[in-house]
């Protein structure tokens, strides 16, 4: 006793959705997440934040390359 059930859950949430309507949660909840991530910044845990943000890197060029022939010009037949 005393828990909430998942009917009560699921009329909780009817009724939410019918108050507030389904762009307005939307908005809601990027804001919130948008609250979360600067909270996370300011306290210096961005590791999500940062993985995001961070450029692009450059891809390299593999370690192991074959030699390229080179001309011989002093070669006489």
């Amino acid at each position: 006793m005393g828990g909430i059930g998942i009917w009560q859950l699921v009329i909780v949430l009817l009724i939410v959705f019918l108050l507030f309507g389904t762009k307005r949660l939307k908005g809601l909840g990027s804001d919130v997440g948008e609250a979360i991530q600067g909270f996370r910044k300011s306290m210096g845990g961005d590791s999500d934040a940062s993985t995001a943000a961070a450029p692009q890197q450059v891809q390299q060029e593999p370690l192991t390359r074959s030699p390229t022939p080179q001309p011989h010009a002093d070669r006489q037949a």
